[in-house]
């Protein structure tokens, strides 16, 4: 496990304030644009919802050049927000700011949270809510409707509920979503939504696993979470927080290493944690907490031309490590998959943007439209799980092969809902959700035979 790491100052800073009751942690990394907004919320969500309560706010930075630990210090004096909610609250609110160390010699976001972990439980704080540090939405409701659950309920883990743009989330609509639900069971929607709140007892458990790997340093922190508090029993609970407005990111230009960071992390916790999903079949609905909010997020325009030419050309590049990784069948289906996806990144290119005013479901002039089936996703993923287990694929190469094939299955969710409303989205996401529920007896008969890898390929 690895050693806390807290600097002598933060160390001496937490003796001095000795106790907290709610902490809401913020990492950042050069976020002095957006930072100072998220503050000014979590301080009136506190002083609002929680006058009675001993609050802080943490900022763990990874040593940001523009400011941002100024900025998180500066943010509003204390008396403004309670002049404006009309609420004096009993305890004044404290900040701790730090660039936070690295874990063993590796930063990111899961060493930033670390930080914060290792700080609220020597607050010994009842609840801490977790909130990125970009976000354009959050307002003083989304600390109440995190932590409330907590401080009222008795739950240990609050996943965010978001309403966002039907092509926003793509890792967690492919993969982490439906991965999770047909795992372990709770519908849980946004498994790595940034926006968290966990119970005392939960942040204690954090901080003393020892699986703590180089991708949980990075960006699988938050699947570990969400994994490790489903699969060790804590109280789960989701909260409507309405849209999530922040920095987004196409899929083809900025999630690779994401990616490969979140996937690696939840195909190794999958292997470790069988026990607690093996036997379970279905799913079913966790409770929700908050009014449903009727809002319209901010569109997000996503190149499936790019997507799909990168899975056709990388399908050359990963041909040894799909064989390795992939039954024959669904390896010969992810082969026919990208040379299709080939044609069709041509065909749409020769139309420009004339692609999306077509009909769902119709196919171009050109013949250009592109479906990778939920069939097919759904076995590709548990193919890699259990390549995973079987030990014969580095994880590292296993997710960076897994990444033309996820561009092939956002590329064909863009072609497929580009005339779709958020409604009708969404229920092709709740599609493939159940297709991997459907495919698990798949997973579990192959894992219970002992296979691991694809049996009967052959290396090309």
């Amino acid at each position: 496990m690895p050693q806390a790491t807290l600097p002598e100052a933060i160390r001496g800073e937490v003796g001095r304030l000795g106790q907290a009751d709610i902490i809401v942690g913020i990492p950042s990394f050069k976020s002095a644009a957006t930072i100072g907004y998220v503050v000014r919320a979590a301080h009136a969500g506190l002083v609002q919802y929680f006058p009675d309560l001993r609050p802080v706010i943490v900022n763990s930075d990874a040593g940001s050049p523009d400011g941002t630990q100024r900025v998180v210090i500066e943010t509003e004096p204390p008396d403004y927000v309670e002049s404006i909610l009309l609420v004096r609250p009993r305890n004044r609110l404290q900040r701790i700011t730090l660039t936070y160390p690295e874990v063993e010699g590796v930063g990111g976001k899961g060493a930033a949270l670390r930080s914060i972990f290792e700080i609220a439980r020597a607050l010994e704080a009842q609840a801490l809510v977790v909130v990125d540090s970009d976000l354009r939405s959050i307002g003083p409701e989304w600390i109440e409707l995190l932590a409330g659950p907590i401080l009222k309920g008795g739950f240990d883990f609050v996943a965010p509920l978001y309403a966002r743009y039907k092509w926003d989330g793509t890792i967690t609509n492919t993969v982490t979503y439906p991965l999770t639900r047909a795992l372990y069971g709770l519908r849980i929607r946004q498994p790595i939504g940034g926006d968290f709140g966990l119970s005392g007892d939960l942040v204690t458990h954090y901080v003393e696993q020892d699986d703590w790997d180089d991708e949980v340093s990075r960006f699988g922190i938050d699947i570990w979470m969400t994994t490790k508090a489903l699969a060790s029993g804590y109280a789960v609970a989701q909260a409507r927080l309405g849209a999530k407005v922040h920095d987004p990111k196409d899929p083809g230009a900025d999630l690779g290493p994401m990616f490969r960071q979140v996937v690696s992390t939840i195909l190794r916790l999958a292997v470790e944690q069988a026990p607690a999903w093996l036997e379970v079949r279905g799913s079913h609905d966790t409770p929700i907490y908050g009014f449903e909010r009727l809002v319209e997020p901010p569109p997000l325009r996503i190149d499936p031309v790019r997507l799909l030419r990168d899975f056709a050309a990388d399908a050359e590049t990963f041909r040894t490590t799909w064989t390795e990784m992939l039954s024959p069948a669904t390896l010969e289906t992810a082969r026919e998959l990208a040379a299709e996806a080939g044609r069709a990144a041509e065909g749409l290119a020769r139309r420009g943007d004339a692609w999306a005013e077509g009909a769902p479901g119709a196919r171009g002039a050109h013949g250009a439209d592109f479906h990778f089936p939920d069939s097919t996703w759904a076995h590709v993923v548990y193919d890699a799980l259990l390549a995973t287990r079987a030990g014969t694929v580095p994880r590292e190469r296993l997710a960076a092969a897994l990444v033309p094939l996820y561009y092939g299955r956002v590329a064909s969710f863009v072609l497929e809902t580009r005339t779709a409303d958020a409604e009708q989205a969404e229920e092709r996401i709740e599609h493939q959700a159940r297709e991997f529920e459907l495919a698990k007896p798949y997973l579990v008969e192959r894992w219970l035979a002992g296979e691991g890898a694809a049996s009967g390929g052959t290396t090309a």
